[in-house]
């Protein structure tokens, strides 16, 4: 495929907010890539130095850059704690279509498509950024739309889909730590928590406590990327339930709430199906930084729980 000349023709516009970034760091305490990988050019703080550099001719381009970029799940939680109003994912957004086209594109947290695929396109209808598209015959993805919200990696009936680079929040690599936590004599729940609303906020609840709960908070980056199987498999590991968090109606940006919602209630209906209270398996809507409602919908779904008694004998 031919390729065209890296230029900073979008970019440029933005060289003035790159001078206000002050090198707080406020941005990176936030960045769910930052605290997955503790590397500082993860960092959104990182990934604005290294623009500065493009369009100071500092730098080259580079692979490496342009896959940092593309290592976005836009959670907006950066911009929210900016103390300069940097617009940092739209800035991002801008570099990757700088990149997009030349020789150093890359895919960083945007979605991939395998082999497997059978150009069903229900991939298509269901991405809320129009980015997934049907070109000369395959589903390619447009890095530039793309906001790695997953939506269409739970969506693809042949697994097809799946990101370069996931972070932790993949299926494998959330079952890793639901194992690792079920483990324990004491746990009982797994509770899943949308990255903008929930986190890093009540990270410092849970680490205020002097026992850890029996219950883990799982964060993962929006409630469209909640698979079925994922929501099950506590249950499967015995856990006495499962509880979903995610936005009210109308506040998420992809519409992943709306998913989760869906799946939540399938699932339900499963339990009930096989004999199982589907109480243990819950949904709620939490307004963003909410967290005495978060932490109260924990509270009375843990209450629940004990009058349920285990799943299983352990």
């Amino acid at each position: 495929m031919e390729t065209r000349p890296f230029e900073t023709k979008n970019l440029d516009k933005w060289k003035s907010n790159l001078d206000s970034c002050i090198r707080c760091g406020y941005c990176y305490e936030h960045c769910p890539i930052f605290k997955h990988t503790r590397w500082e050019s993860d960092a959104p703080r990182a990934k604005l130095i290294m623009l500065y550099g493009l369009l100071a001719g500092k730098l080259e381009p580079s692979a490496y850059i342009a896959d940092k970029i593309a290592s976005c799940f836009y959670c907006g939680r950066c911009v929210a704690a900016c103390s300069s109003g940097v617009p940092l994912t739209e800035i991002f957004t801008d570099a990757k279509r700088d990149f997009q086209g030349t020789e150093f594109e890359a895919c960083g947290t945007t979605t991939v498509t395998n082999t497997d695929c059978v150009a069903c396109l229900a991939c298509v209808r269901a991405c809320p950024h129009e980015a997934r598209l049907f070109v000369n015959g395959k589903i390619v993805t447009d890095t530039v739309k793309c906001q790695s919200c997953g939506i269409c990696v739970d969506i693809c009936p042949n697994k097809a889909i799946s990101t370069s680079l996931s972070y932790g929040t993949n299926r494998p690599a959330l079952n890793q730590e639901i194992g690792e936590f079920l483990e324990k004599e004491t746990s009982k729940a797994i509770v899943f928590g949308c990255n903008w609303s929930y986190y890093p906020d009540f990270q410092a609840s849970v680490m205020d406590k002097a026992v850890e709960p029996p219950y883990k908070i799982l964060i993962n980056m929006c409630g469209g990327r909640l698979e079925k199987p994922l929501l099950l498999e506590p249950l499967l590991q015995n856990a006495w339930g499962v509880l979903v968090a995610c936005c009210p109606d109308g506040d998420c940006e992809h519409d992943g709430n709306v998913k989760a919602k869906a799946h939540v209630s399938a699932l339900r209906e499963l339990l009930e199906e096989m004999d199982i209270d589907p109480d243990r398996l819950q949904l709620v809507q939490i307004k963003h930084n909410d967290k005495t409602g978060f932490q109260t919908a924990i509270d009375t779904f843990m209450e629940k729980l004990e009058t349920l008694g285990p799943l299983n004998n352990r």
